[in-house]
């Protein structure tokens, strides 16, 4: 028997390969053929059907390859949560134009350096995020040539940018583009603090996302009949790729939300019959909290997803005491796995309380030790992972690729606990990332911006546990010698210098820092010393 297709012309491969093809930018266009007139998106009065949603789509893809858009290239995206998002998901898809999606909490210089590290040729940014959208322009070596604006709030467009709603409701040809993508082609160039003072962009293809899809759908009882809310940020892997192309692949129908508010959220609930929500702890703890949850109609909410950090286990009971007929799902993973690696399932939720749970239909999880060897169940080592979910690497970065892939494996960063049955505990992070509020925040870049500032003579930044940010952002600040430092002052040249989610909750002013006998900086014990400072200033 041959080997496959190479027996066959040129010309016949071809035509094989397009009626084989199965990449991100064909899902939207089969669900369409199978539910076209069933809702797809509500975002305030946009209300699409799944058939107007893949015609936005095709036109938004004409109007980018008008504009000079061409396979390989890379868009980046500045907005919140909104259906032109979605839009542009799928249209850059379709053309196998890599999306670059942006945190819209970096400040310019931040937004600067992604633009010219994935040399994005276009840049759309929402309306509200103009100002800071034009700052990162001035700042790039190399700026985007082609501009659009998503027009939410603003005034009307001027000067280069163009009116991205002009692209979706325009003339262009709606009709199928026929560019090849293949299953390992990059589509997606996501950018993740990591442990570095510079975020590394990590690259996805078809394979990876919808080999997670599918992951998702068996793993996390997810079905076409799902009507879910969309309110944590859509640039993060877990809301956009765990859940909102999810729905869209299945059929399901997916309500978007600005922001994660919580009587906003509470409100749609009722109003849209919600059925599905997935929120990281902070924001669960929020709706907990809040005075319209007990007078607010839940009673269509049947699924609750939550990640980006631990939950607390008594807040895991009060869930499943106050809402008693939603089964949960806690995800684990990172933007490495596209993101999902291990699930705990609802029916495991108490019994295995403060577990990531075991690996996910398409991948295979491992604890290992400094040599790469498989530690015994209840030892701690690194945690490991391999399949389809993973990434191709990451972009012009060959040492850290092979750095986070050796022995054939791709190496988390986290350290866990595997019990004899498979299950998944994370207890540490090997590189002192923290999670705060659901998003990483890299202690070293934080240090190396408190650095600048003008009397600081050493610094350490870690998180210590917070009732509602999970983790907050410490800073033990040593000043130099005749030199005083005031919270006013670090809090001033951290706001020039960081995100908002970045910049220290809790600032210590110290004389000296511990230190282990080689000089590293011991951080857990400053965790010790100050773990309790959540308490002690509010």
């Amino acid at each position: 028997m041959s080997n496959g297709a190479s027996e066959f012309s040129e010309q016949t491969t071809a035509a094989i390969g397009r009626a084989r093809r199965h990449a991100l930018g064909d899902l939207l266009h089969r669900t369409a053929i199978r539910h076209p007139d069933k809702t797809a998106v509500v975002d305030g009065d946009v209300r699409w059907t799944f058939a107007e949603f893949d015609a936005a789509v095709n036109r938004c893809a004409a109007a980018l390859a008008g504009a000079g858009l061409v396979k390989g290239d890379r868009l980046a995206l500045l907005s919140h949560n909104c259906h032109q998002f979605g839009v542009l998901v799928f249209a850059t898809a379709r053309l196998g134009v890599v999306l670059v999606p942006v945190n819209f909490m970096l400040n310019a210089e931040e937004i600067a350096f992604i633009l010219d590290h994935s040399g994005a040729r276009a840049f759309v940014v929402e309306d509200a995020l103009l100002a800071t959208g034009e700052k990162a322009l001035a700042q790039s070596a190399e700026p985007a040539t082609v501009l659009a604006r998503i027009g939410l709030s603003g005034p009307p467009v001027t000067g280069d940018w163009v009116d991205l709603d002009s692209w979706i409701g325009g003339d262009g040809d709606p009709g199928e583009r026929d560019v090849h993508v293949a299953d390992d082609d990059p589509l997606r160039l996501m950018y993740t603090s990591g442990t570095e003072s510079r975020p590394k962009g990590v690259m996805l293809p078809s394979r990876s996302l919808i080999t997670q899809y599918v992951s998702c759908v068996v793993d996390g009882g997810m079905e076409h009949d799902d009507v879910e809310l969309h309110s944590l940020p859509m640039y993060h892997c877990a809301q956009l790729d765990c859940f909102f192309s999810v729905d869209v692949y299945l059929g399901a129908t997916s309500i978007i939300l600005p922001a994660p508010a919580p009587a906003e959220i509470l409100a749609t609930i009722a109003r849209e019959k919600v059925t599905k929500l997935f929120c990281p702890p902070t924001v669960w703890i929020a709706l907990l909290r809040h005075p319209d949850f007990d007078t607010t109609d839940l009673s269509s909410l049947r699924k609750g997803y939550y990640g980006a950090a631990a939950m607390p286990v008594e807040i895991l009971q009060e869930l499943t005491r106050r809402l008693p007929d939603v089964r949960l799902w806690n995800f684990y993973g990172q933007t490495e796995t596209s993101p999902l690696a291990t699930l705990l399932r609802p029916e495991q939720q108490l019994s295995h309380a403060g577990s990531a749970g075991r690996a996910s239909l398409n991948m295979e999880t491992r604890v290992v030790d400094e040599n790469d060897e498989q530690v015994p169940p209840g030892e701690v080592g690194e945690i490991v992972h391999r399949g389809p979910h993973v990434t191709l690497g990451y972009y012009r970065n060959e040492e850290k690729t092979a750095e986070a892939f050796r022995g054939g494996w791709f190496h988390s960063g986290d350290l866990g606990v595997m019990t004899a049955e498979g299950h998944l505990s994370v207890v540490d992070r090997k590189k002192d990332m923290i999670k705060t509020g659901g998003e990483n925040v890299a202690s070293r870049e934080v240090e190396e911006a408190l650095y600048l500032l003008e009397g600081v003579a050493e610094v350490a930044v870690f998180g210590v546990s917070h009732p509602h940010w999970i983790e907050a952002v410490t800073a033990v600040v040593v000043p130099k010698d005749g030199v005083t430092l005031t919270r006013e002052q670090v809090d001033a040249h951290a706001r020039e210098k960081l995100a908002g989610y970045k910049r220290p909750k809790y600032v210590v002013f110290a004389g000296s820092l511990p230190k282990n006998p080689s000089g590293k900086i011991l951080k857990r014990e400053l965790r010790t010393e100050h773990g309790d400072i959540a308490a002690r200033e509010g």
